[in-house]
Order: C-alpha cells, then sequence, then structure tokens
C-alpha cells in the first residue's frame, strides 16, 4: 500500500494547515500597518527596512587597569599592617606594581599582597626590586566577558529603556559590540547617549581656592561645567576629589519641570538617603557638585538638611537633554569608555527596492520551477508544485513564530531554497521512472523510487544542512539571516519531498486500475 497510516496522514496535515495560521498575519494589512490577521509576522532587517548600523569598541585594557585601581587601597592597607614603606605604586600595562623603599623588605612585602584576591597574582621582580600584581588571562577573559554584558545591557537601557524599539544588540569578537537600530537615519543623538560612560557621583566644591589660582590642593581638582552643547569658555569649578555619593545608590531619574524649567528628579536607595541626609545636614550654607564624567552638572548651594530621600538636579537644560540625562542615570555608568568605529546607514528607499528586487527573484524562480515540473513529469509534477508552495507558507510560517528577521541574504537563501525544495523530488520521480521501465508496475515503481531515493535525499541534505549551521553559528548578520531561511527550507523542503508529495501521490494512484505512471 502506498496510502500512509491515517496518524501520519493527519499530521502531514495538521502540520501544513499550522504553517497557513502561522504565516497568515504576513498576508495583507490596513492602513495602520498592523495585520489583518492577528498572530506575529517576519521582522525585516535593516537593509529592507532601513536603519543604521553602529559598531562601538569597548576599551577593555582601561577596565582592567580600572579594576587593578580598586585593588591599590587594599593592598596599601595591607603593606601598611606589614610596616612596610614603598614608593608611589603605578600601573602599568594592566599591571599594578609597588616598590619597597627597603630592598630587604622585598619578600615580606610579597607576603604581605598574597590573597588581597582571589582574580590576581602576585609575583616578585627581583631584578627590579618590585612587587607585581597582575591578573591572569584566563581571568582577564572572563572579566572581560563580563564588562561587555554588562555593557550590552546598558546600551540596551540607554537606547531602548521601554523595550519598543526592536534593537539588535550582540557582541562580535573580543571587545566589540554590533547595534542594529531599525528606521534610524539619523545617530547623532543615539551616539551621544553611547559614548557617554555617565560615572555620576556627588561631591563638594572647595570653596577656599579658585578655578584660576596658581595651585591646586592635592584633594581637589579642577573641573568644567556640563552642557548639552559645547562652549568655548565654559565655567569652572574646583571640586574636593572625596566623593560623598556615588551613582549606584540612585533608584530612579525622571525628567520634570520645576518652576516651568525643565529638571531631573531621582531617588537614592537607603544607603544613598541617609549618606545624602548626613551630607547636606553638615554642611549647610555650603555648595556641593553634581558630577557626570568629570563634567560638573549642578553646583547648588545647600538650604537646608534634604533627607527625604530624593531630590532635583537643575541647570541649562533642554526638555530633550533632561530626558537625556535621565537615561543616562537610570541605566548606569558604562564598565568601560566605549569608541563608534563604524557606521552605517541604508535608507527607507532603498529597502523598499530591495524587498521589490527580492520579491520579484522569488516569483520568477517560483513561476519557472513550476514550469519545469509540469512539463518534465506531468501529474507527478504538478504534486511537487503544490509541495513547493506548502514549503514556502512553512518557511513563513516559521520565521514569524521564531520572530526571525528577514534580510536581504535571507530573501537569497529562500530563492535558492525554490530551487533546491524540488530537487528531492526530482530524485525519487528519476528513480521512480526507472522503476517503472524496469518493473512495469505502478504501485511497485513508486514504492521502490522512494526507497532507493531516500539515502542520497538525507546525505544531500544533511550535509548542506551542517555547512548552514556553521555558517550560522561562525557567520554574523547578514550571513546568519542567510543561514536561518537557507536552514528552514532544507528542513521544510524534506518534509514536503519525502511525506507531502508521497501522501498526495498515494491518494491518486490507489484508486487507478492501471498501472500507466503520469511521468
Amino acid at each position: 500500500m502506498l496510502r500512509l497510516p491515517l496518524w501520519q496522514t493527519i499530521m502531514i496535515l495538521g502540520v501544513i494547515v499550522v504553517g497557513i495560521l502561522l504565516a497568515a498575519p504576513n498576508f495583507g494589512s490596513r492602513e495602520d500597518g498592523s495585520s489583518i490577521v492577528p498572530g506575529q509576522t517576519v521582522n525585516l532587517g535593516l537593509d529592507l527596512r532601513g536603519g543604521a548600523y553602529l559598531l562601538l569598541k569597548v576599551d577593555t585594557d582601561e577596565s582592567v587597569a580600572k579594576y587593578m585601581k580598586g585593588l591599590e587601597d587594599s593592598a596599601r592597607q595591607s603593606l601598611r599592617s606589614a610596616k612596610v614603606k614603598y614608593f608611589p605604586p603605578t600601573i602599568e600595562e594592566g599591571r599594578l606594581i609597588f616598590k619597597p623603599r627597603d630592598p630587604e623588605l622585598l619578600d615580606k612585602a610579597g607576603r604581605s599582597l598574597i590573597g588581597i584576591s582571589n582574580d590576581v597574582q602576585v609575583t616578585l621582580d627581583e631584578e627590579n626590586q618590585q612587587v607585581v600584581i597582575e591578573m591572569p588571562e584566563d581571568q582577564q577573559e572572563a572579566l572581560i566577558t563580563d564588562i561587555i554584558a554588562q555593557t550590552i545591557e546598558t546600551v540596551r537601557l540607554r537606547l531602548d529603556p521601554n523595550g519598543v524599539r526592536e534593537i539588535s544588540i550582540q557582541r562580535q569578537g573580543k571587545d566589540r559590540v554590533l547595534i542594529q537600530l531599525p528606521g534610524v537615519e539619523d545617530t547623532t543623538a543615539d551616539k551621544i547617549i553611547l559614548v557617554q560612560t555617565a560615572e555620576l557621583w556627588f561631591s563638594f566644591l572647595n570653596e577656599n581656592v579658585s578655578a584660576g589660582a596658581a595651585s591646586i590642593p592635592a584633594d581637589s581638582e579642577i573641573m568644567e561645567a556640563y552642557s548639552e552643547t559645547a562652549r568655548e569658555n565654559p565655567e569652572k569649578y574646583v571640586v574636593k576629589k572625596r566623593r560623598i555619593i556615588v551613582g549606584d545608590m540612585l533608584v530612579d531619574a525622571r525628567q520634570d519641570f520645576n518652576e516651568g524649567r525643565p529638571v531631573v528628579a531621582f531617588r537614592f536607595n537607603g544607603e544613598g538617603g541617609r549618606k545624602f541626609c548626613k551630607a547636606t545636614r553638615d554642611n549647610v550654607n555650603k555648595r556641593f557638585a553634581i558630577i557626570l564624567d568629570a563634567h560638573v552638572i549642578s553646583a547648588p548651594v545647600i538650604q537646608s538638611a534634604i533627607c527625604g530621600g530624593s531630590g532635583i538636579i537643575s541647570g541649562q537644560f533642554t526638555i530633550q537633554g533632561a530626558k537625556d540625562l535621565a537615561i543616562l542615570m537610570n541605566a548606569g555608568s558604562l564598565p568601560a569608555p566605549v569608541v563608534v568605529l563604524e557606521e552605517r546607514t541604508v535608507g527607507a528607499g532603498l529597502g523598499a527596492d530591495s524587498i521589490k528586487a527580492g520579491t520579484l527573484a522569488c516569483i520568477l524562480g517560483f513561476i519557472f520551477v513550476l514550469i519545469f515540473m509540469a512539463l518534465m513529469y506531468g501529474s507527478f509534477g504538478m504534486f511537487a508544485n503544490v509541495a513547493l508552495i506548502a514549503n514556502l507558507v512553512l518557511i513563513l510560517g516559521l520565521l514569524s513564530v521564531l520572530q526571525a528577521t528577514l534580510t536581504l541574504p535571507g530573501i537569497a537563501g529562500i530563492v535558492l531554497t525554490v530551487g533546491m525544495a524540488v530537487d528531492a523530488n526530482v530524485l525519487v520521480f528519476e528513480r521512480i521512472r526507472e522503476e517503472y521501465l524496469r518493473l512495469g508496475k505502478a504501485a511497485q515503481a513508486v514504492k521502490n523510487g522512494y526507497s532507493n531515493a531516500l539515502s542520497t535525499i538525507l546525505d544531500a541534505n544533511i550535509t548542506t544542512l551542517i555547512a548552514t549551521m556553521l555558517l550560522f553559528v561562525f557567520g554574523s548578520g547578514p550571513v546568519q539571516g542567510f543561514a536561518v531561511t537557507l536552514g528552514l527550507g532544507i528542513i521544510t523542503s524534506m518534509f514536503t519531498a519525502l511525506l507531502l508529495t508521497r501522501l498526495l501521490i498515494g491518494f491518486w494512484l490507489n484508486p487507478q486500475k492501471s498501472d500507466v505512471l503520469p511521468i
């Protein structure tokens, strides 16, 4: 019997029906752009929809140096406890170096520094009479991985705080991050938000010395005023280096208005609220500075103790500037500085042309394949054409349910799939033709044709699928889009060729009393 068991027939038809339901939302749309049929639709990539690519480089070396700098206080305390005097420490190529003033105490200094952190190793450089604290390579790789992950999450919060922009952010290589911004043509505002480290803290001004003084006390430093736009002669402040409150103590920030002017309202966590209350209570009538990336945003005079755990930042803000500052404060500081290495913009017009060209290629390829199969294999060719239509529907349904992004290379993958989808049917039909000429029995020829062609079909498609998986794993961006559509096409084409076409032939052939094949 060629007819498949009932459960297989139900399964095949069920898969086709589900594929149609999943693909249906992609056909037809209302005037507002929403689909007539509710459900998920295929996401269009930047080369189809238009938008921008940004490639960022994360300064991981700076992050490692910053981590080593963070160990300096612990190392100093250990050396003081061991009563070892030393020259001012230095950081060179990510290594923290202490040199004892008395070379005889080198071993003692090394022993005292062992154990300050499980992530570093301490070695003695006897030639230069110094102790070297450095991070092993595997620990550096783990730290860099964490830094990149934190950077991606911070960037996501900055660019898409509400999660509605469908932004794609992914790591590339060791220290790069690729950002895709659909529908964006001008990236100026996004880049301004991106490149700011956004390290926020609160300190007091040193009101005993002016910024123009000949010398600045060691506990203070000069900082320029923050501005949304560059200024020729920005106001300067002398700020004490001691940080009273850091940005990690913020709970949230938002753009607000105070006396009709844009401001940023913020709220601290419990620890930050207590410290802010104590600092303002003990320093009434003094000025404190709110600092972002070593620029003074605001420097108000403390009128009274602020103990509610919240406050406002006022300045020469525009509404958008206040919103951007609130986003930066909410997202937190980047764990490492970033720079924009590359920027590419794809216009919506080019995307529309790409869709038209890809659609035309699909339609023409589809029509030519239908004609070829009908002319070469008659009724069996028509069955293969039905399977080809079902194959395209299944691909579209899978792309929709997986929420895969369809790119121009992805359309190329679909076009290639149109040609490959009938390859299995061609192998089967040619085998059937050979068996029919040898046996002269239609039913037995069809049965032998499917059995004998199966191994060849599996070998060809599995090897192609392996190559496709490698493209997806090791490729990125457009290459992955091509691999996704081609891989899905291989899977669905095997289903339609080996099961759906056989089901149709079985329904057609079983009632026939003649051993004549229309092939």
